[in-house]
């Protein structure tokens, strides 16, 4: 449980102006590690995946990965940076156990992309997001921590070493100093992490599934005092690893930095673990700086030398930037902006996107992500990409609405028994005996029972108030178990008092 003193969100803002510094690592999706040929496949036995390089015994020699390359290119060119003529890598030492070889091999003062920016817009206000370099990466091993209740090294008896994912190639994409973002700035941290995982989802580089560690996020805040130009000091919140997350987090730092300056006391510049489960930041380690790394050129490594030319053919495979394609899409399914922008700060455009290829029609499946699959996400504290049902479960609902197997509201029952893991939709309704009655007899002898019950009613039908029918449909929806055709059971009704 979180012992820190918090500053009320709104009187910090009204004292300091937060700045921020993204520090984004996106695992790309090549068949091979950056310097050697173990595969990079995600969930295999623990350190099955591993050789003498990635392993860094003595004797190994690197080899750089080129699709690793041509991906870092092309991720630096739609950040619309610039891309080095010359580039090297270094050797960034310390001392982990995630690391057997004790240093990690990066790029230091001479980066392959550098110099960007992207823009992205926040409660309808653009801002600008400076890039100052995106670089080319091994991944470290993984800890995993044994005996405590929450997975962490808090709390944990020991902890176990993975290498399978030392080696995998990363991009780490860093920003400059983020001036200007005032009370949004969590949000504005979100949006553009957003923007990140669905642009490199474009460029068809990274899964970009944050859940397992190939997209993740160190997020910087410090808090400088209104009409300051001086920095305050910083603190960097390691791996966050939901977009939710990293506005909570992001809040709760500037909230808990608030009450320390406020109190006279100084921030201590360190790595903070974020808690999910308490909402809450700890300590982790001091933060060092680039000389504490003792960086230098890695002998083993030749330097990269990308050509104009194959330069400019990579730029030729450069999608669209998000918001354009939201907008294309917008068109294309007729909505609205501001549905169009619900969506979007949801998180749904992809689901809804992937139901719709999925055979559904565009606004049946924003109904249902934005709805009722929102609300379980929501009370469950998860994005909703990590519901337990598919687009293609969603389109399933949607298809047996259309073909009048089942109603809207027996649709929102199958969806709650994919969710408790029952099954798929079509297996659902046939093992629940959910689907529609049909028999016009069955219909026929319920609307007898109600009109029978319920003569006032029928009397105002046959003298012209049609619009009373809608109690007597209430009534034969209730005895038919809601398994009724509500359009056709109208029909019926008005064809028996006519």
């Amino acid at each position: 449980m979180s012992v820190d003193e918090l500053m009320d969100f709104d009187e910090v803002i009204a004292s300091y102006d937060p700045v921020l510094g993204l520090e984004v690592h996106v695992e790309l999706n090549t068949a091979s590690k950056m310097f050697c040929s173990c595969s990079t496949l995600f969930g295999a036995d623990p350190n099955s995946q591993t050789c003498p390089v990635c392993l860094g015994l003595p004797g190994s020699l690197p080899v750089v990965n080129g699709k690793a390359v041509e991906s870092s290119i092309r991720i630096g060119l739609a950040l619309n940076c610039s891309i080095a003529q010359w580039c090297r890598f270094a050797r960034k030492n310390y001392f982990y156990p995630d690391m057997t070889k004790n240093f990690q091999t990066s790029q230091y003062d001479e980066p392959l992309c550098f110099d960007g920016e992207v823009d992205i817009e926040v409660n309808q206000q653009r801002f600008t997001i400076p890039i100052e370099r995106a670089h080319m990466e091994e991944d470290a091993g993984k800890s995993v921590h044994r005996g405590g209740t929450t997975g962490r090294i808090l709390g944990a008896d020991y902890s176990l070493m993975d290498y399978n994912r030392a080696g995998v190639p990363l991009v780490e994409i860093v920003t400059k100093p983020i001036f200007g973002t005032g009370a949004d700035a969590p949000a504005v941290a979100r949006a553009y992490v957003t923007f990140l995982r669905d642009m490199i989802r474009d460029l068809g580089v990274s899964d970009v599934r944050m859940e397992q560690g190939s997209l993740r996020c160190d997020a910087n805040v410090s808090l400088m005092p209104k009409g300051s130009t001086t920095l305050g000091t910083r603190t960097e919140t390691k791996n966050v690893n939901s977009l939710r997350s990293i506005e909570k987090a992001l809040r709760y730092e500037i909230c808990r930095q608030g009450a320390v300056l406020a109190s006279g006391g100084r921030v201590i510049q360190e790595t903070r673990h974020w808690h999910e489960d308490g909402g809450f930041t700890s300590p982790g380690r001091s933060k060092e700086q680039a000389e504490d790394y003792r960086y230098f050129p890695e002998p083993d490594l030749v330097p990269i030398a990308p050509s104009p030319q194959w330069i400019d053919e990579l730029r030729q495979t450069i999608p669209d930037p998000p918001a354009v394609r939201q907008a294309a899409l917008r068109d294309l399914w007729g909505f609205t902006e501001l549905e169009m922008r619900d969506v979007v700060a949801a998180q749904a455009l992809e689901l809804i996107e992937a139901t719709v290829q999925a055979g559904s029609p565009a606004h049946p499946a924003r109904k249902w992500w934005m709805t009722q699959l929102a609300r379980h996400a929501n009370a469950a504290q998860i994005e909703l990409d990590q519901l337990a049902i598919s687009p293609q479960q969603v389109a399933e609902v949607q298809a047996l609405i259309d073909q009048g197997v089942i109603n809207d509201k027996v649709a929102r029952s199958v969806i709650e028994s994919v969710l408790d893991g029952e099954g798929n939709p079509g297996e659902i309704v046939q093992k629940q005996g959910l689907a529609v009655v049909s028999d016009s007899s069955l219909l026929q002898a319920a609307i007898d029972e109600v009109i029978a019950a319920n003569p006032d009613v029928a009397d105002k039908i046959r003298a012209g108030k049609v619009q009373a029918v809608g109690a007597l449909i209430g009534s034969v929806m209730t005895a038919m178990s809601g398994k009724a055709d509500a359009a056709k059971v109208r029909e019926m009704i008005v064809a028996s008092l006519s």
